[in-house]
Order: structure tokens, then sequence, then C-alpha cells
């Protein structure tokens, strides 16, 4: 690996592979680095190709250098501002209350049986209503 590579350091390189969980970024002719799909941008990122492609020159940041493993992290949303955050918290969003609906001629609801209920025992005791 090159010693000018520290982490902290800003490098332009070149993207030599994309893969679902990253992209790959060479430095210089022998050194290669990755950029995990979460560094690719502030926010979330489905598909890394919306954002890069092979042969694209980029500015990285080195995250990280495992000599021993011969892994470099990189990061370009490090060399970008975040986006600025609205001074506003987000308002939660208010449930649509069901609407109240005046009860119409003729419709029953609970109350109609508690007001019934006595009414049909008085029915049920009547001797003329009675099968027999």
């Amino acid at each position: 690996m090159s010693d000018k590579i520290e982490p902290g350091s800003i490098i332009t390189g070149k993207v030599t592979g994309i893969q679902p969980y990253g992209a790959f970024v060479a430095l210089d002719e022998h050194t290669q680095g990755l950029v995990h799909i979460s560094e690719i941008t502030h926010g979330y990122v489905k598909d890394i190709n919306d954002h890069l492609k092979v042969g694209d020159e980029i500015k990285v940041k080195v995250l990280s250098v495992d000599e021993e493993a011969g892994k470099i992290g990189l990061s370009i949303k490090a060399t970008e501002e975040a986006p600025v955050q609205s001074a506003k918290p987000k308002k939660p969003r208010k449930r649509q209350a069901a609407a109240i609906i005046p009860e119409a001629e003729g419709q029953q609801g609970f109350n109609t049986l508690k007001e019934k209920l006595q009414e049909w025992i008085d029915q049920s005791q009547r001797e003329d209503l009675i099968k027999k």
C-alpha cells in the first residue's frame, strides 16, 4: 500500500467496479479501496448504479486503512456537506377522525336494543303470540 494514503486524507480516485454493497475505487496504479453503500451519499441509497458508474472520477475521504488485510475504507459523503435540516421538527401526522353521522330515521344502534328489550320480553309472554 502507498504511504501517502492515511485516514482522513481526501483523494481523487476512479471507480473500477460496482457491487450491490459498494463501489471499488482505484486510488493509484496499485491501490484500491471500497466505498460502502452507506458512504455513497447522505440519505438512503437503494441502487449504487443510480449514483456511480465504472470509470467515474470521484473525490473520496479515507476512513480506514487495514494494512494486514489490505483493505481501505472510503467515503464519498464525507467529502460533501451534509444537507441542511429544517429548523422546524416534523409534525406527526394527525389521523383523520371518523365522521359523526347523525342517526337517520329508522336506523338502530345499541341504545335501541336496550329500549326494545322490555318490549320483546312482553311479547314473549303474550299467550296469543306463543306457538303451541
